[in-house]
């Protein structure tokens, strides 16, 4: 008897140790990853990704996530752990996903390879760190293509840095610079404050701000008077200074927050960044001055796309969207229409008499804005590091797209007019020729 319970008691000891390495074994699994069968089962059931266009950019074969387009939205796209998302569409729509259920986006995969392409060929060439663009459906809101630079291919993202996996336009935040004019001379026509006619005194500096001011300077030699139309067209800050000088700082205020700036973007499930607006016990007559011209806040080129196209939609904010049947539903008045139209009239003749060489396509007629942003280093505004920026849209009458640009770091021709506006014009000459649209007889200068 006794040699029974001796036995049994060490079938019963191998038994719990056994019980206890198969607990250990399982737990390890959960921690490390599910073994290779589960994984594979797991991604091979995995929700496919479609561009608008009926393009696969993400799919499952073989157990293993795959992006048959390479590098094309690949920072969108984002990509796969062992068995969930880590970044991008990936990640923000993994539940999904993983229920098995396809993701169908509104990216255009042909204006999508425009924008990357476009990028690929200015950025290296004025030595500049990365860059970003956007094309927007103007009516709609549909995002249709959401390029960043440099590339990231989520086919091998292990051996790309963290940098080029980011999703620059939804996520980079920067000050937009001159652009910001744009929106706040419309704000200004809406009010009643100025027209495109009103003649202002505009030298080549201007202090403003009383004891605790500063000097406004401009870049670009200018006539000793500008109407609004020409405060644009030479991109004037003083002028610009003028312009707000009786805008109540709560009313002005109001309208960038109208525009999109400050504010989350209704973009639903993606990460997307916020940017800055002072507060308005900050909002002085400098603070005033400055924003006037996009210094002293900041956005992500998503917002400032949102906001441009405010003017290509008839004064009409649209919530853009990523993926068809998510988001596009918040959409709010900012501007009269007949405003917004004047405004684009003002952004037509700024390519038209300014920059058509560089922004411009004869026969057709774009609108839009340049910038060049000051970059803050190290808690002061460098003289060396800038944010070349465009917005704009077209055609100039009755917008259908609305596109943005920018690009950090040019060490070589920085400025907007540039660097951001021939991206502009490149991107739009590959979006008019997919569209087919026949040159009209007499348009640009």
């Amino acid at each position: 008897m006794e040699v029974k319970i001796r036995t049994r008691s060490a079938l019963m000891r191998f038994i719990a140790l056994a019980m206890f390495l198969t607990l250990v074994w399982a737990y390890a699994q959960l921690e490390w990853g599910a073994p290779q069968g589960v994984r594979q089962r797991a991604i091979q059931a995995r929700g496919t990704i479609l561009a608008a266009d009926g393009q696969v950019l993400a799919t499952s074969v073989n157990g293993k996530r795959v992006y048959p387009q390479g590098a094309l939205a690949g920072q969108v796209l984002g990509m796969m752990g062992d068995t969930e998302g880590l970044e991008g569409l990936e990640a923000a729509y993994n539940g999904s996903l993983t229920a098995g259920q396809n993701l169908k986006l509104t990216l255009d995969t042909q204006v999508q390879a425009a924008a990357e392409a476009a990028l690929a060929r200015a950025v290296p060439d004025h030595q500049a760190e990365y860059a970003s663009a956007l094309v927007l459906e103007t009516r709609t809101g549909r995002v249709l293509a959401a390029a960043s630079y440099p590339p990231f291919d989520p086919n091998t993202w292990r051996s790309f840095s963290s940098a080029a996996r980011r999703n620059r336009p939804f996520i980079d935040v920067f000050e937009p610079g001159s652009t910001i004019k744009a929106l706040v001379v419309a704000a200004a026509l809406n009010e009643g404050l100025t027209t495109p006619n009103t003649l202002y005194s505009t030298p080549m500096s201007r202090f403003v701000g009383g004891r605790w001011g500063s000097r406004i300077g401009d870049a670009v030699a200018h006539p000793a008077t500008l109407t609004t139309q020409g405060i644009l067209r030479y991109s004037s800050n003083v002028g610009m200074t003028h312009i707000v000088e009786h805008f109540q700082p709560q009313k002005m205020r109001d309208y960038l927050t109208q525009f999109g700036f400050g504010q989350d973007v209704p973009l639903p499930v993606m990460p997307t960044a916020t940017g800055q607006l002072q507060p308005l016990t900050r909002w002085n007559d400098l603070v005033r001055a400055t924003n006037a011209f996009g210094q002293g806040m900041s956005g992500t080129n998503l917002q400032l796309l949102a906001a441009f196209n405010v003017l290509a939609n008839d004064g009409q904010y649209v919530a853009p969207r990523l993926v068809e049947g998510a988001g596009g539903l918040e959409r709010r008045e900012v501007l009269r229409p007949e405003v917004a139209r004047t405004t684009r009239q003002l952004l037509l003749n700024v390519i038209n008499e300014g920059i058509f060489p560089q922004a411009g396509i004869k026969g057709f007629d774009l609108a839009g804005k340049t910038g060049t942003a000051q970059v803050v280093v190290d808690g002061r505004y460098s003289s060396t590091v800038y944010d070349s920026v465009f917005a704009g849209f077209l055609p100039a009458e009755a917008p259908r797209v609305t596109i943005t640009v920018m690009v950090h770091g040019a060490k070589q021709r920085h400025h907007g007019s540039q660097l951001a506006a021939p991206i502009f014009r490149e991107i739009s000459a590959q979006v008019i020729s997919a569209w087919g649209t026949a040159p009209a007889a007499q348009t640009g200068p």
